[in-house]
Parts: C-alpha cells; structure tokens; sequence
C-alpha cells in the first residue's frame, strides 16, 4: 500500500507562518525542530545529514515547493514536517522560484523502498496545482494539516 501524507504528518509538525530568511536558516530551523522529535538524535547531525543531500542537488522541486530529506540512524520511523513559509526563499529550486511550502522528510536509514514511495507520493501531490493553492491558503496550523491530510 502506498504511503499518505496522514501517515506520516502529525499537527504537531504541521507549522505554519515558518520565520526564516534562506535555504540555510530553514533546513537549521528545521534540524532544530526534528531534533526535538526524534530521541538520541541531535540538530547537528539531522543538519549535516539534510545539507550533505542538498550538496547532491537541490530539493526545490520546482513551483515553490521543497522536499529536503535523509535517512537517519536514529529515525525509528518515516517522519514528516510540513512548513507554509511566512515569507518565500531562495533555494535553489529547479525552476528558480522562491519556495514557501517545504515538506521534511527523515526515514530510518534502512528504508530505502520506503523512502522513494514517500518522496514518490509527496512529488505527485505537491505537482498538483489545487493541492499546492489549498495550502497556501489556509491561515493557522491546523488548517495547514487538515488541508495536507484531507
């Protein structure tokens, strides 16, 4: 069975109105955040997991959305975050826009089958046009989730 954003996204790390001012200040907010959510697992190293995928290419998938991901020792499980951006950044996307909306990803680092099915599923969702403009027009946290989970 494939994978749905509801099995891996919780509200409590569903974030909306992110304050952040670049692609190196997200994925340190976003290590920062994690780091709260997994045990034995510390910011610095969720970071240089998430910056050394970066250095293979970028996550901006294009059309303001980013999926930055790794594998992780610690991760017992898939673990995702969903951000609406305050405000749009620079990340290098493929198409050049700034991005607003950033799904995180971690999954165990033996899960490989299971880390391209998620990111398979979340490239499908994210290329939907009404699915990206639903979220960018919710208004609080739980409106994000819902709209992601619906």
């Amino acid at each position: 069975m494939s994978p749905t954003i509801a099995d891996i996204l919780i509200p409590e790390r569903t974030l909306w109105g992110a304050q952040v001012t670049s692609k190196k200040r997200l994925i340190e907010f976003l290590s920062q955040f994690l780091a709260g959510q997994i045990d034995e697992s510390s910011a610095d190293d969720i970071y240089d997991k998430l910056i050394a995928r970066e250095k293979l290419g970028s996550t901006g998938i294009g059309e303001g959305i980013a999926i930055p991901h790794c594998r992780l020792d610690q991760c017992q499980q898939t673990t995702g975050v969903l951000l609406r951006l305050e405000k749009a950044v620079d990340y290098d996307a493929i198409d050049h826009k700034p991005v607003d909306l950033v799904f995180a990803l971690l999954v165990p680092a033996e899960a490989t089958n299971e880390h391209l099915q998620t990111l398979s599923m979340l490239a499908k969702k994210f290329n939907e046009a009404t699915f990206r403009d639903t979220l960018r027009n919710t208004h609080d946290n739980q409106s994000l989730y819902q709209a992601a989970t619906a």
